[in-house]
């Protein structure tokens, strides 16, 4: 990106304040997770246990200071994955029980955006700990290691079976911010439109 994705700003507003905002909607409480005190004035900063380890050391960090038995992931660069869709996976993870909720999104899983139990916790740290931060291969070993589920499903039939309406189409509820143009053009998308 060449700059701080979280402090990017959409209609006078930054990321991270759009993806708390989602979260604080649900009624939990958030937190942060990476190496940034600087953002402990949007919600409380977990550091990286593992710096550098990606995604997967964030999730590790996050669970090892979390007080809940699921834990929700939300990215900071998804402004348009509604916060219908972030209740319903919640409601489900009630009725699986899974080791990990994770949505798929044109069979493309999206295991930054998932539910998490604490029983992964020392899936991840193994998984760290042998150099391997790929969190989807870390999820399935250890499901094979608890026999507990990945509860993974198809966003296109959920929001089939909804009576959602959202302002934005669904191809786009995972599309991540990762450069200067996507920026631009998620800018340009976001502003009002003149009739």
């Amino acid at each position: 990106m060449g700059r701080d994705k979280a402090l990017l700003e959409l209609e006078g507003r930054p990321l991270i304040e759009i993806a708390l905002e989602k979260l604080r909607a649900l009624e939990l409480t958030p937190r942060i997770v990476g190496s940034r005190p600087d953002l402990a004035a949007f919600a409380p900063v977990i550091p990286d246990l593992h710096p550098q380890s990606g995604p997967l050391g964030g999730i590790e960090a996050a669970l090892v200071a979390g007080d809940t038995e699921q834990n929700l992931f939300l990215p900071v660069d998804l402004p348009w994955l509604p916060v219908s869709f972030l209740r319903w996976m919640m409601d489900r993870v009630e009725l699986t029980n899974a080791l990990a909720t994770i949505p798929r999104l044109q069979a493309r899983p999206q295991p930054l955006c998932a539910i998490y139990r604490k029983d992964f916790l020392p899936h991840a740290r193994v998984a760290l700990a042998a150099g391997d931060a790929k969190v989807m291969r870390a999820v399935e070993r250890a499901s094979n290691a608890t026999g507990l589920q990945i509860d993974s499903f198809d966003v296109e039939s959920v929001v089939a079976a909804q009576s959602w309406k959202q302002a934005r189409p669904l191809h786009k509820w995972f599309e991540n911010i990762n450069t200067p143009a996507e920026f631009e053009k998620v800018a340009l998308e976001h502003s009002p439109r003149i009739h």
